[in-house]
Parts: structure tokens; C-alpha cells; sequence
């Protein structure tokens, strides 16, 4: 695959002073499009062993002041500061919410332009070029930017992370003169609510429970136990009260990319599946054989989720012996 031989700056993404599995997955796929190097910018203290590992150069530190990087002027400000300093070809990044507010925001910055959502990013002539998913999954389009410095904000999951033999990075304290607007604001408290499963954004497995499954999701919770999966939902789940609104994967939800898409009784609504058109493997289960969900699934079953749950179930658990 052709390469850039300029440096790629990648926004790492830290959790308690860890490196995200998403982050990494961003880096490792900086580390294949450029022969030059690869830096990031952290926003709190840097994992440095772990950016080491995943081929990190140079730490860029934004010096906030005690401002909160949550605050998105915040964050855009003091990422801008590092682009100035670095000089990168383009900027990488998470696309989660965050990510893509923080890419829109850095692309107006830097006079250029921003792609979210992207689900690859190659070389070609020179230039970066990511591949998305656009008009509810009917159309996969190839993107460039063709002025400035790129934002791409890529899909967690579209890249498998690797880690190479590294050195640590040299971390490099960036000054940032905030503006008002971003002084603006400040956070005073934040509560995290705890999960027992990964993000569904993350998730490289996820169940989907619909209207099928009528209130109960005891099947659905059990297989994606069995998978290490996440477990997502349709609206009309959430809005019947069966499952919490941050379970919602669609249009107005959360937009999934995993590897593996599990829908049990799922009808395949337009605007369900523009939030998960993206899953490289789509398994659909639904007792009506005209469903629309099977247009789109690799494997389909048709048949009542109560027998065809609990039959899965036993066979990975007897294949896990």
C-alpha cells in the first residue's frame, strides 16, 4: 500500500490514565500510512509505555491550565496548539461523539476539512483518502480532502490493533492560549456511571434485541454473555421501556461498526440499520421470513427466538466445553 512519507498526528484517547483500545486502533493504522513518524496528543497524563508500544514518536501534552479537555473548545484549542506545533500531514482521531465535534471544530480551525465516520483510510497519489458509509448505508463512497491539514475521525473496530517493539515517547509540553470561549465554561462534578459490558461504539460483538422480543431481553443478554458481547436495541425497545435509551443503535442512536451483528427480532427498519450498516458480519433471527433485515444479513434465520436462542446458547457453551 502506497505511504506518505510526512508524520501523522493521532488524538489517543486516554481512560483514567489509559490508553483506549479504539486509540490504539487509530495508531496502528497511522503506523501504515506513513514511513514518517507518528506522533499523538493527549489531553490528560500520557500512558507512555503503551503509546511506545503502539509506535508513538513524540507525546504532545497541551498545558490546559485546570481547564477540563471534556469542555470541546477546550479540547479543539488545545489539539489545535499541538497541530501548530507538530506540522502534521493529517490529523487522526476517534470518531465517537466527542471525536467528531472535536474533528468539525479543528477542521474550521485549520481551514480545511474533516471526515467522520470514516471505516478506512489508504493512500493514494499522495493523499489520504477514507472510505465511508453515506444516505443510510445505500452508498460507500471514497473521500479527500483537498485543502489544509485533514481531520479523520475513523469507526472503532475498522482496524486491528497491533503493537510493535517501541521505545518510549519523548513527551513535549505545548502552551495553549485559550480563548474566552473556551474559558467559558467549566466542569465542576462529573459522575461516571459504571458498565458492565463494552461501549457499544467499541463492541466487536453486539446482540440487538426488537420488538421480537416482546419485553424480555433474558435471551439476548445470555448469548451476548456467551460472546463477550455488547447489547444494543431498536427504539421501540427503548421507547417501550424494556431497555435504557443509551442502548438505542440507529439513526438517533448510537452508529455501530463491529464485526459481528447479532439482530434477534429485528425487523430492519431504514432507520436501524443506517446505525449499523457498517458490521462486517450481520446474523439476523426473526420468526417473519419477509423481514427486511434479511436483505442485509449473511445469515439468516428464520424461526422463533426462543428456539433458536437457547440452541445457540448450549452449542457455545458445549463448544467451550
Amino acid at each position: 500500500m502506497p505511504e506518505l512519507d510526512r508524520p501523522l498526528l493521532v488524538v489517543a484517547d486516554h481512560v483514567d490514565g489509559a490508553l483506549t483500545h479504539p486509540a490504539a486502533e487509530v495508531l496502528t493504522l497511522a503506523r501504515s500510512l506513513t514511513t514518517g513518524p507518528v506522533s499523538a496528543v493527549v489531553l490528560e497524563s500520557p500512558d507512555t509505555a503503551a503509546l511506545g508500544r503502539y509506535g508513538v514518536a513524540t507525546v504532545y501534552a497541551p498545558e490546559l491550565g485546570g481547564l477540563a479537555p471534556t469542555v470541546s473548545a477546550v479540547a479543539a484549542e488545545a489539539v489545535l496548539a499541538a497541530v501548530r506545533q507538530a506540522d502534521p500531514a493529517a490529523v487522526l482521531l476517534v470518531s465517537s461523539f466527542a471525536g467528531k465535534e472535536l474533528a468539525a471544530r479543528l477542521a474550521v480551525a485549520l481551514d480545511s476539512g474533516a471526515v467522520v465516520d470514516a471505516t478506512g483510510v489508504t493512500v493514494e497519489d499522495g493523499a489520504l483518502v477514507a472510505s465511508k458509509v453515506v444516505l443510510q448505508g445505500t452508498w460507500e463512497t471514497t473521500c479527500e480532502v483537498t485543502r489544509g491539514v485533514p481531520v479523520i475521525a475513523v469507526k472503532p473496530t475498522v482496524v486491528e490493533a497491533v503493537a510493535v517493539d517501541g521505545a518510549e515517547p519523548e513527551v513535549v509540553a505545548v502552551p495553549v492560549e485559550f480563548s474566552d470561549a473556551a474559558r467559558a465554561v467549566r466542569v465542576l462534578s462529573r459522575t461516571e456511571h459504571p458498565r458492565e459490558r463494552a461501549p457499544l461504539g467499541e463492541a466487536r460483538t453486539v446482540v440487538v434485541g426488537g420488538r421480537g422480543v416482546e419485553g424480555d431481553f433474558s435471551l439476548v443478554t445470555e448469548l451476548a454473555d456467551e460472546l463477550g458481547a455488547a447489547v444494543g436495541a431498536t427504539r421501540v425497545a427503548t421507547d417501550e421501556g424494556w431497555i435504557e435509551h443509551a442502548a438505542q443503535v440507529g439513526q438517533t442512536g448510537v452508529t455501530i461498526s463491529p464485526r459481528l451483528y447479532i439482530g434477534v427480532g429485528v425487523s430492519g427498519a431504514i432507520h436501524h440499520t443506517a446505525g449499523m450498516q457498517a458490521a462486517q458480519t450481520v446474523v439476523a433471527v426473526n420468526s417473519d421470513p419477509e423481514a427486511p433485515i434479511f436483505e442485509m444479513a449473511d445469515l439468516g434465520i428464520v424461526g422463533d427466538l426462543n428456539d433458536v436462542l437457547p440452541q445457540a446458547i448450549e452449542e457455545l457453551r458445549r463448544l467451550r466445553g
